[in-house]
């Protein structure tokens, strides 16, 4: 998941102060136990307490609110802590690359065919699957994702903006907000540059992606690394326009909060994080992760993603996504080092000039 704010929080079904004195749902004593490791709001307690209730076994749930908490976690002990992992399609792939991950056994999940066309093709979504001994390997299943629109405010841009180029426009410098991570925003520039692979930028077409940059870094009011933040910015300074790393889960925020605003996918396309299940190579019960996986699948857990966070889930479709809206899944960076260097340049204030070469 995007959120980047650091959160490590272990929630035992049961503890006491949390879930009540004995738990949403009591385990038989001697019950199997599951050890779940997602992002805040993937498994709130009702949740939990339907899978006990369903399946009898006591669920050990871990939530961690940064992608660098999850590799810590799961790096630990080779994912030995854990039976099943929630994770976006990028951070997947060292997993897989370091046998950390179970191949899926799409046959005891009968609830991928309650999932939109689009989430069933795995084939087609980067990361998703591998091609081992003549055949194709799944290693996680879509649960949730957002999509990186434009967030604008009613009161001040009547027509709603098309195009990335818009955070760029002179006329709302000084009122737009963007992300501050370095990875996501060179695939940002590679994308509005019209570069047609925005995580793998060429030698020959890095200086035009920092001088894209650092006209960024001149037109907009701030750069914020959390949601909430991002709220409190675009309230307190009355900001027109700003690009959502986050997606639908800041448009909900900002409606919580009263702001009148719109949400839009610019007609280049949009970056978009995906989320799967997967299981872990070291579970003590993949028959039960399973069925983790497919509980997931049903009521209430999709539906709460998109009330209660105001995400996306991928049994029903989104009010911001049409399907034949482009959206780019997160895919390893080219250089993750390179870029975040470069984009701690750019924001200290050098001149393109000098971003690639001091």
């Amino acid at each position: 998941m995007a959120l980047r704010f650091l959160l490590v929080l272990s929630c035992v079904l049961g503890l006491p102060g949390l879930l009540g004195p004995h738990g949403p749902a009591a385990a038989q004593p001697g019950a199997k136990v599951l050890r779940v490791l997602a992002w805040p709001g993937y498994a709130d307690p009702e949740v939990l307490q339907g899978f006990t209730q369903k399946t009898g076994a006591r669920v050990e749930l871990t939530v961690v609110g940064s992608d660098e908490a999850m590799r810590q976690r799961l790096l630990a002990n080779k994912g030995g802590d854990f039976d099943v992992f929630a994770l976006n399609t990028a951070e997947l792939q060292q997993y897989i690359e370091q046998g950390m991950a179970l191949p899926i056994d799409l046959q005891r999940i009968p609830n991928t065919r309650r999932q939109l066309p689009r989430f069933r093709e795995l084939a087609s979504i980067p990361g998703l699957s591998r091609r081992r001994e003549g055949q194709l390997r799944v290693f996680a299943v879509p649960y949730t994702y957002s999509e990186m629109g434009l967030i604008y405010d009613r009161r001040q841009i009547t027509t709603p903006p098309g195009s990335l180029q818009d955070l760029w426009d002179p006329r709302w410098k000084g009122k737009v907000l963007a992300y501050a991570g370095g990875t996501h925003n060179f695939s940002l520039a590679a994308l509005a540059l019209g570069q047609a692979q925005p995580f793998h930028i060429e030698d020959s077409r890095w200086p035009a992606a920092v001088d894209k940059l650092v006209a960024l870094r001149r037109n907009v009011l701030s750069f914020y690394s959390l949601p909430e933040e991002s709220v409190q910015l675009f309230q307190r300074h009355r900001v027109a326009l700003m690009y959502a790393n986050y997606g639908m889960q800041q448009v909900h925020l900002l409606k919580a909060a009263g702001a009148d605003v719109g949400y839009v996918i610019p007609r280049e396309g949009a970056l978009a994080w995906l989320d799967c299940w997967a299981i872990s190579t070291a579970t003590r019960q993949p028959e039960l992760a399973h069925a983790w996986i497919n509980f997931m699948l049903e009521e209430p857990a999709s539906s709460l993603l998109v009330t209660r966070q105001g995400l996306a889930n991928t049994v029903s479709e989104s009010v911001s996504s049409a399907p034949q809206v482009p959206l780019r899944w997160l895919e390893p960076v080219e250089d993750e080092p390179r870029r975040e260097l470069l984009w701690s340049r750019i924001q200290s204030g050098d001149q393109p000039s000098k971003v690639l070469h001091r």
